[in-house]
């Protein structure tokens, strides 16, 4: 049974190009499985977490880390009472927008693209689902509910203008209310994202050497979760032990979550969505006291695993990779597949345009292809 404060399939708020109602799934349903079985959704098997997608296969990709997320999406909503295929849907999407090289990636485009209207991964994800996806014959995009679009624009918060040029873009075609909360269902995948990430980064973290489980011991949280391990599993091997500890680290965070929302919930008595788009901050989110612990885990894995010495050198290699890549197609646009010459002579004329066809087309690279194609033109060494 779904909460009066859930988003409600019946109420949905429809399609911009309008679309018969399925026979046997529900609009959010139906938004879920668009997204799995579109290009970006494939294509982030070989975009990066931290490390970059060759290095190894037991790390995270963004695929892996997306089904993660929205596996905890569905727990989470479901011991709340929301829709949980919406929740799954927002969870889903949440990193379509992602260049390859993770964050590097896009820290580096950011800064090429300041001349012409910035990158956000969030607003790059909300351009694939409505125009960069070309496979339906009545519209380009996946022509999703407002609601998954309006979880896919704030699930991290409401969003204060200037507004990035995709999302305003959007925007304009259909009013987000960028202003407010997202729903419930997209504040769930938010924390769900914060919660893998927290948990795996842990893991590949330790996989990779850059730190022991001696040194998360003396962390919050952690170390009291391999000190019960040890008490209830006395001499456990080493795999065994890492798994079962982090496992309760994970368990530690979503319950966290649900109690705080729970209570929250029963204090505040929203009667509808709508009072929880309206409300003063988010009602999906962690205790305090876990919030601090969890800075200073994120402190941690910043200084040993974001800032690791191979990592950063990483960092640099790949930095130099997009920063080569983006203007060189920026100035040959003729070197660009024969199926996106067709945007680019659109845009022939118009550096700003031209340069956000570049920038769809980079930002859509895996880590192994954009590594390909550096080699291929630029730089067959590095």
């Amino acid at each position: 049974m779904l909460q009066p404060y859930a988003c409600l399939p019946d109420a949905s708020r429809g399609r911009l190009f309008p679309e018969n109602m399925s026979t046997f799934r529900s609009p959010f349903q139906r938004d879920r499985d668009r997204i799995i079985h579109s290009s970006a959704f494939r294509r982030l098997k070989h975009k990066t977490q931290v490390f970059v997608e060759h290095e190894g296969d037991y790390y995270r990709t963004r695929l892996t880390h997306t089904i993660e997320v929205a596996q905890v999406a569905r727990t989470i909503s479901g011991a709340l009472g929301l829709n949980t295929d919406l929740a799954e849907a927002v969870a889903l999407a949440h990193d379509l927008g992602h260049p390859p090289f993770g964050h590097t990636g896009e820290d580096a485009l950011a800064i090429l693209m300041e001349p012409f209207g910035g990158f956000d991964h969030n607003a790059q994800a909300l351009r694939i689902v409505t125009r960069l996806e070309r496979h339906y014959a009545g519209f380009d995009g996946l022509n999703l509910t407002w609601e998954t679009l309006e979880g896919i624009a704030k699930h991290n918060g409401p969003v204060d203008p200037p507004w990035n040029y995709a999302l305003a873009e959007v925007n304009g075609l259909w009013d987000l209310e960028l202003g407010t909360n997202a729903s419930a269902e997209a504040q769930v995948a938010a924390v769900a994202d914060d919660c893998a990430y927290n948990h795996h980064d842990l893991h590949d973290g330790l996989r990779a050497g850059l730190f022991t489980e001696e040194d998360l011991c003396g962390l919050p949280v952690i170390g009291e979760c391999f000190a019960e391990v040890d008490r209830l599993h006395p001499g456990l091997e080493p795999m065994r032990r890492r798994h079962e500890a982090l496992r309760r680290v994970f368990g530690v965070m979503v319950e966290d979550v649900i109690s705080v929302a729970q209570n929250r919930l029963a204090a505040l008595q929203p009667r509808s969505v709508d009072d929880i788009r309206h409300m003063d901050g988010p009602i999906i989110r962690f205790s305090k006291p876990l919030y601090q612990n969890l800075k200073a885990i994120k402190s941690f894995l910043f200084q040993r695993m974001y800032r690791a010495p191979t990592v950063i050198e990483e960092r640099r290699r790949v930095t130099k990779m997009v920063n080569a890549l983006f203007p060189l197609f920026l100035n040959r646009p003729d070197l660009l597949p024969e199926d996106w010459q067709g945007d680019a002579g659109k845009a022939r004329g118009d550096e700003i345009e031209l340069a956000r066809v570049v920038l769809d087309y980079v930002a859509g690279m895996t880590d192994r292809f954009a590594i390909q194609e550096y080699h291929r033109l630029i730089d067959p060494d590095l």
